[in-house]
């Protein structure tokens, strides 16, 4: 290993950024992350380890600030935008980050790329991939640019596309694509490679193919992830039809993967990604425990999850909702705004930590607490027009972290213990949150519960009204069924929970559905 350094790791909130952090600490490196938002490391467990630049990376200026003092750059970003601007963003970004390594004189360049056949059209986000890899060598920094082909591991988006296909489908009709050849690779050996990566020799300016040497076509890929996994034989027959776009719907509908990420993703598998060369090997020997094979890899992941150890997920800060970084406005300010509200507050003989467990818990596997059906149908709509739909889940099923998902929702707030507010990436004509809290009231506490919608022009207006009926079934429920697993959890009797329970109908009763604004506001303060 190199002697320590100070690294600069953009990308530190994604998911191979997120993990690589952590570890180049632990290797005894100076760890500083570039990141437009730190609000969004704020739940991370190595948040106090390392140093927080904020700054964007089209940003000259912040980002040769950022870079000053670094001996390498790692370059961990790549969006998954769909406009027609997005390629010429990208390069932009990456001509701006490598100018500003060479103000800051950083030694060496690390960039993440996919492994690709040459002389052949590849799809808009891979071709953009590998122009941003182009420009980072052409600068004046020497850069090390690792091309992966598919990356296994807990929470990665390649991985559960493969997982939430082989779950759901026994036999499975698939697009041409499916027997494209590809050389998949734990994402504990991709990181192997960033780290080790310190090591190369500073004037070393090329790519890198790295692999596990274990090929296979896809439809293997999907009939080896069910026998590791337990499941039936899984049958995979292809048709004689690329499908790009179809079949990336359909893995949109299947997967938690949403439509926007979904097709880009299945556009990148539609030739081969294997190796081409191993030349890495006489600069990197591989992991001393040897390099995990794909039935390995998903063995590791499926224990990951089984264990409620996902470190970071594909979505941890991806958003759907164009939204999603515009915070509610606090009360005061929704004066002049139009906002329906719904509102219930109910008392219970939990005590508060119990309700938290309850809250922090909510989603994924553990469900809505109220009519679980007319969740899953919402999801399933939401789903068809694009949006995140429910299958999501979450990253863990008991703690949460500001900025990640939880089904169709994002963390948007969170205070432990008291708040958690959640922001809907579904798709609506409006923006909606939901806020869940809990503080001590006598020997039990109260729980609120706010759901809010900012509608847009009269078709948001109508949508709030098409779903206020549901809203009466789902929510009075939801507050009532969070307050008695609370109850349960804590050995309350269930005396104590009937008593709460007339009681709460009562103050459920006293609240409802509301169109505030201005006016109605300060008459009310005038009240």
């Amino acid at each position: 290993m190199s002697s320590p350094q100070r690294v600069l790791i953009t990308g530190a909130t994604g998911y191979v950024g997120g993990r690589l952090a952590p570890r180049m600490v632990e290797a005894g490196h100076t760890v500083r992350v570039a990141v437009r938002s730190p609000g969004k490391l704020h739940s991370v467990p190595w948040r106090d380890r390392v140093e927080v630049a904020e700054t964007d990376l089209n940003d000259l200026d912040g980002m040769t600030a950022a870079c000053r003092d670094v001996h390498t750059l790692y370059y961990l970003v790549h969006s998954m935008g769909g406009s027609r601007q997005f390629e010429e963003q990208e390069a932009q970004m990456a001509r701006t980050v490598a100018e500003a390594a060479e103000r800051a004189g950083v030694r060496r360049i690390v960039y993440l790329s996919g492994l690709h056949p040459s002389g052949v059209e590849l799809s808009q986000h891979m071709r953009s991939r590998v122009r941003v890899g182009q420009i980072l060598l052409a600068g004046a920094v020497p850069a090390v640019v690792l091309q992966a082909g598919v990356v296994i591991g807990s929470g990665s988006a390649s991985f559960e596309m493969i997982r939430h296909l082989g779950d759901t489908l026994p036999v499975m009709p698939a697009p041409s694509w499916v027997t494209n050849r590809i050389e998949p690779i734990a994402v504990r050996d991709v990181l192997y490679y960033l780290v080790h990566a310190m090591d190369l020799p500073e004037d070393l300016n090329r790519t890198f193919d790295i692999g596990s040497r274990d090929v296979m076509t896809y439809a293997d890929a999907m009939r080896r992830y069910a026998r590791v996994a337990g499941l039936r034989r899984r049958v995979v027959f292809h048709l004689p039809l690329p499908a790009p776009r179809l079949s990336g719907f359909w893995v949109g509908m299947v997967t938690p993967i949403p439509l926007a990420l979904a097709v880009p993703l299945v556009q990148s598998l539609q030739h081969d990604a294997v190796a081409g060369e191993h030349d890495i090997d006489a600069y990197i020997p591989p992991p001393p425990e040897g390099l995990a094979g794909y039935r390995r890899a998903v063995a590791l992941a499926l224990k990951k999850i089984e264990d409620n150890s996902v470190e970071t997920t594909w979505d941890v800060h991806y958003s759907s909702s164009e939204a999603a970084a515009d915070p509610l406005p606090s009360d005061p300010d929704w004066a002049g705004r139009t906002v329906f509200v719904d509102e219930r507050s109910r008392t219970g003989p939990a005590r508060p930590e119990q309700v938290w467990r309850v809250i922090e818990s909510i989603g994924g596997r553990n469900g809505w607490y109220s009519l679980p059906l007319a969740w899953q149908v919402r999801g399933v709509m939401d789903k068809l027009v694009g949006g995140a739909g429910l299958n999501r889940g979450r990253r863990d099923a008991t703690d949460l972290q500001v900025g990640e998902y939880v089904d169709w929702w994002r963390v948007e707030e969170l205070e432990e213990g008291h708040k958690l507010l959640l922001h809907a990436e579904m798709r609506a004509p409006g923006r909606a949150w939901l806020e869940l809290s809990v503080e001590p009231e006598g020997e039990g506490s109260r729980y609120r519960q706010r759901a809010i919608f900012f509608p847009k022009g009269l078709p948001g207006r109508l949508y709030w009204w098409g779903v206020w009926p549901f809203h009466g079934f789902i929510f009075p429920s939801m507050a009532r069924n969070i307050l008695a697993a609370a109850a349960a959890r804590d050995g309350a009797g269930p005396d104590a929970q009937q008593a709460a329970g007339t009681h709460d109908v009562e103050q459920a009763a006293s609240t409802h559905d509301v169109e505030r604004t201005a006016a109605a506001r300060d008459a009310a303060a005038r009240g």
